[in-house]
């Protein structure tokens, strides 16, 4: 029930025969894209392919650039740029395009600012969001924004009022949840935050981020992204709830820094689901 995945290790890309099998060896049913151009038909075959003949999704091709871009050339640059991830989505059969909005804060990639929170900010995130959906129209893929601390959607009621706004049905809720434990108050209940993510967004999620998140103990708040398991994110809560969207969006390991921690986060996380009845 839980359709779990990661990045692969020691496999090149170049096979995506091989590459796709070794997610299936790995014990994952859900995978990040490999890397391709949306120029490059015949790559974009053999990869849709290889992954379909394994019973592989592809989760999601990341854009992850400013689509906000204070530099008005900057911002047409990575608005052309998603627009091409979004089209290779709906291409290779991907479940959607996943991009951060960003922030007008010059030389960031999502900086804070007031603004990023404003009527303006939202007016803008929306408008934003319709530009590169309507350019692209695709018919498969989903077109989904990161879940962030410092720009929108900063919570799961924000996240369904951009999601009303947009107005688009090729626009979804991918979900990273740790990325919104942004207080004392939701770090020691993220069961709570789960519940109202899945309440509010269920139908819609299409993608899941997999990580942790540990405070440390500091004048001024102070909280790190750590492998599952090893920090206070109640699992318990997320698989439970995952596992009964019958859509079975991916749950997708990433930002660990080499191949044995991957494989530790990865152990955890089956052990729980299974555990749980959700495997």
């Amino acid at each position: 029930m839980i359709r779990f995945g990661g990045p692969i290790f020691g496999v090149k890309q170049d096979d995506p025969a091989a590459f796709a099998r070794a997610h299936k060896e790995q014990g994952y049913r859900a995978a990040y894209c490999p890397g391709v151009k949306i120029g490059d038909k015949e790559r974009i075959k053999a990869i849709r392919d290889a992954f379909e003949k394994e019973q592989v999704v592809i989760a999601e091709v990341g854009a992850w650039c400013n689509m906000l871009a204070a530099d008005p050339a900057t911002r047409k640059k990575n608005h052309q740029m998603i627009c091409e991830r979004l089209a290779l989505a709906d291409e290779i059969g991907a479940l959607c395009c996943v991009d951060y909005l960003g922030s007008e804060v010059p030389g960031t990639n999502y900086g804070p600012h007031p603004d990023n929170f404003s009527a303006k900010g939202f007016d803008l995130c929306v408008q934003t969001v319709r530009s590169i959906i309507d350019a692209v129209k695709p018919t498969r893929a989903k077109f989904c924004l990161e879940m962030m601390q410092w720009c929108l959607p900063d919570s799961p009621e924000v996240c369904l009022d951009v999601l009303k706004a947009v107005d688009r049905k090729a626009f979804a809720v991918h979900m990273d949840p740790v990325n919104i434990v942004t207080s004392p108050r939701v770090y020691f209940n993220t069961a709570n935050l789960l519940r109202r993510c899945f309440a509010l967004l269920g139908e819609w999620i299409t993608s899941c981020h997999a990580k942790d998140i540990i405070a440390r103990e500091k004048g001024a708040l102070h909280m790190d992204e750590c492998r599952p398991g090893t920090g206070v994110f109640d699992y318990r809560t997320f698989l439970t709830e995952l596992a009964k969207l019958p859509h079975h969006p991916p749950l997708m390991l990433e930002h660990l820094p080499n191949a044995q921690e991957y494989a530790k986060a990865r152990d955890h996380i089956t052990a729980l689901a299974k555990e749980l009845n959700v495997w």
